[in-house]
């Protein structure tokens, strides 16, 4: 006699109390074993006292004596274990909130720094202004900016129980649909988290949230090219992405990293283009003066060179960063500024 024949034997052992399910199935068989012409099991009861402790210790010595194939000694013992819990099943995210979403768009950079965040707030805000219908997902969870050049700070998206699952809903303001995990935390609050981590919160700030019907959906990318945009886009269906970066040439290798992270056959994302943020710089009180701190045409040529369209070139006006710091952003206006914005938004819609 072995040990899981003996389990075989106790698997038709069952319990009266529980549906009759065998004491094998219910996990109250905690030791077994075999030593001669003597069997030894013990049951595991919880705290809580069984009326049928003594029927089931009976039924598990008839069953040994009834199998076995010469006599036996059994001792039947019984300890007090409460059983293991299941962890509770999380709900599967599913693209159900996206089927009302026309395009997916990310607003990516090969390196921090480079204004991403602010050219994906005000796109998303020019597309507004031409009659789309936009929402912004702010998927940089280490440093998520949207609450702040918004001026949506404090807010707290309002949540329902569907399915057993919370369903978030956007913040609105100037048109937009807006959800960034800055809702949920405080800001001097650091979020430090692993890459799965970070992965799973994302997700949920596209998948859970409801959307509605939308032309237009931008997720506002974390800078680089490492695990959380590799699982973004495996599994938010992005149909093509946007390119943010400086004109300078120390910028080139970064932008070489972006454009190849979408191109690799296993991620195949479509570019759309090129935006050229910071391409000169204009005072306010010489609007048509043109300096170009940081080079000329580093855009264009970073487009060329890459075969990618160059969608608009974004000055560097001290409006905009005021605009973003105030939280209310460039395009909302009708200065120069803002009509940069709006001719990228025309020239995205185009394209796409």
């Amino acid at each position: 006699m072995d040990r899981n024949q003996i389990m075989e034997w106790l698997a038709a052992v069952e319990h009266p109390g529980k549906g009759d399910k065998s004491i094998v199935e219910l996990g109250m068989v905690e030791s077994v074993g075999a030593d001669g012409n003597k069997v030894s099991v013990t049951l595991a009861f919880p705290k809580r006292p069984d009326p049928l402790k003594q029927y089931l210790i009976g039924a598990v010595k008839a069953a040994i004596y009834r199998n076995a194939p010469q006599y036996v000694e059994v001792e039947v013992t019984s300890v007090v274990k409460e059983p293991a819990k299941a962890a509770p099943q999380k709900p599967e995210l599913t693209l159900k909130e996206l089927t009302g979403v026309r395009h997916i768009i990310g607003v990516a950079s090969g390196k921090g720094g480079v204004g991403k965040s602010t050219v994906a707030v005000n796109l998303a805000v020019a597309l507004a202004r031409l009659g789309y219908k936009v929402g912004l997902s702010d998927a940089d969870v280490y440093g998520p900016s949207i609450p702040i050049m918004t001026g949506t700070e404090g807010a707290v998206p309002e949540a329902e129980k569907e399915d057993g699952q919370d369903v978030l809903f956007p913040v609105e303001k100037f048109g937009v649909k807006w959800m960034s995990i800055g809702y949920f935390a405080q800001s001097e609050q650091a979020l430090i988290w692993r890459g799965p981590m970070a992965c799973s919160a994302l997700k949920q700030m596209i998948l859970q949230v409801r959307w509605g019907d939308l032309d237009f959906l931008l997720i506002d990318m974390p800078p680089g090219t490492g695990d959380i945009h590799i699982s973004l886009v495996q599994e938010i269906p992005m149909e093509a992405a946007i390119i943010v970066t400086t004109p300078q040439d120390v910028a080139l290798a970064d932008v070489e990293k972006g454009v190849d992270m979408f191109r690799n056959p296993s991620i195949a994302r479509r570019i759309l283009g090129l935006v050229e943020n910071m391409a000169w710089f204009t005072p306010a009180e010489l609007p048509e003066n043109k300096y170009f701190i940081f080079g000329r045409d580093g855009g264009l040529r970073m487009a060329e060179r890459f075969d990618i369209p160059l969608l608009g070139q974004i000055p560097i006006v001290q409006s905009i960063r005021e605009d973003g710091d105030a939280g209310t952003p460039a395009a909302t206006g009708s200065g120069p500024d803002a009509v940069c914005f709006l001719e990228l938004a025309q020239k995205v819609a185009e394209t796409i």
